[in-house]
Parts: C-alpha cells; sequence; structure tokens
C-alpha cells in the first residue's frame, strides 16, 4: 500500500512526534540513523554502554517493506530522530537474511502451536538516536505499532542478539517476553514476544 494511505493521530512525548513514514526523505533519515549504529560502525565500549542494530537497510529495501507496511518514526520537528520496523512475513522474499530470520522461525513453537498458526509481524529493528535515549522513546514507538497493527495481528515479535542487553531490557520494560532462543549464521537470537 502506499505510504500516503495511512492517517494516523500522532503521539506527542516531550515535544516530539510519534508517527508513520510518509516520505522517501523519512526513509533515508532512517538509513542514515541505521548506519550510525550498527555494531560494526561503533566502538566495542559504544555496543555495550548503548546498543546497536544488527543489519543494515538498504533505502530499496526499506522501500520494499514499507509498501507492505508502513513503519513507525519519532521526528523532532523534521529530523526522524527513532524509528521502528514493521516486517511482515511477506517481506521475506525481499532479503537473503530477512529470510534466514524467517526460515529460523518456521520450528519455533508459541504457547504449544506453531508460530506460523498465528497472525503476527516483526519488528525489523528499533532505533533511537544517542541524544534522544532515556526519553521513552521506544515505549512511544511501540505504543503506535501496537495502535495501527493490533487489528490485524494477534501479536509483534522480534529477535534480539543475546550480546545486546540494553536492548533486551528496553523490550522487557515495554511488555515482550523471551519465547525461544536460536542461533544462526549471523548470531544467537532471543525470539521475544509482544502480546494484544
Amino acid at each position: 500500500m502506499p505510504l500516503q494511505s495511512f492517517l494516523v493521530k500522532p503521539y506527542l512525548a516531550f515535544m516530539l512526534v510519534t508517527t508513520l513514514v510518509h516520505t522517501e526523505e523519512e526513509l533515508q533519515q532512517i538509513y542514515d540513523l541505521n548506519q550510525q549504529n550498527l555494531k560494526q560502525n561503533i566502538s566495542a565500549e559504544e555496543r555495550e554502554q548503548e546498543g546497536f542494530v544488527s543489519w543494515l537497510y538498504s533505502i530499496d529495501l526499506l522501500q520494499q517493506m514499507h509498501q507492505l507496511a508502513p513503519s513507525i518514526i519519532v521526528k523532532d520537528d523534521n529530523k526522524v530522530v527513532g524509528y521502528a520496523l514493521a516486517t511482515l512475513p511477506e517481506a521475506r522474499v525481499f532479503h537473503p537474511d530477512l529470510e534466514e530470520m524467517f526460515k529460523g522461525l518456521e520450528t519455533v513453537t508459541y504457547k504449544s502451536q506453531p508460530l506460523f498458526d498465528y497472525r503476527f509481524y516483526c519488528m525489523g529493528q528499533i532505533c533511537v538516536a544517542k541524544e534522544y535515549r532515556g526519553q521513552g522513546l521506544v515505549n512511544s514507538l511501540y505504543q503506535m505499532h501496537k495502535e495501527v497493527y493490533r487489528p490485524q495481528y494477534n501479536f509483534l515479535l522480534t529477535e534480539i542478539s543475546t550480546r545486546n542487553p540494553r536492548s533486551q531490557k528496553a523490550h522487557e520494560k515495554v511488555g515482550f517476553r523471551t519465547i525461544h532462543t536460536r542461533t544462526d549464521s549471523m548470531d544467537e537470537w532471543n525470539v521475544v514476544v509482544w502480546e494484544w
């Protein structure tokens, strides 16, 4: 669906606006913020203290994902200072890493049922600019996801590197809980679910 097709009331948090992605410029800013926080682009000390993101999302991949489901961003005026990428299972065909992730989830069960028996989507990645951390933006991003996507899905799922305790703690604070731990060619991951 087109990026412009969603009209949602934005959340206000500390004079910041939480909303859906609407423009190509916002996708570019997501890409830039993604690159700034990649684990290979920051020091080991910063990874330990601040956390990190594991995957680089190209502009082309972001565009394809957003055509399926617009992601959520936090803006300070015209600057994207946080994002939370909506990744539908249908997006697995767009990139080998997404295919590997969804393939790894095929054997996971939740409440004694195969995961894919449920209606769910994945948080492809969540990131907040360093100077905006500690202000509740992660919660704001996730609450907007819940408002927009709850009518269509049972829960939101994501994977967190077991080497990223800051991210694990932030997700637990929102309400995610670990249902499985798995390893693939990239890392060891906690599979976490936020049931709605």
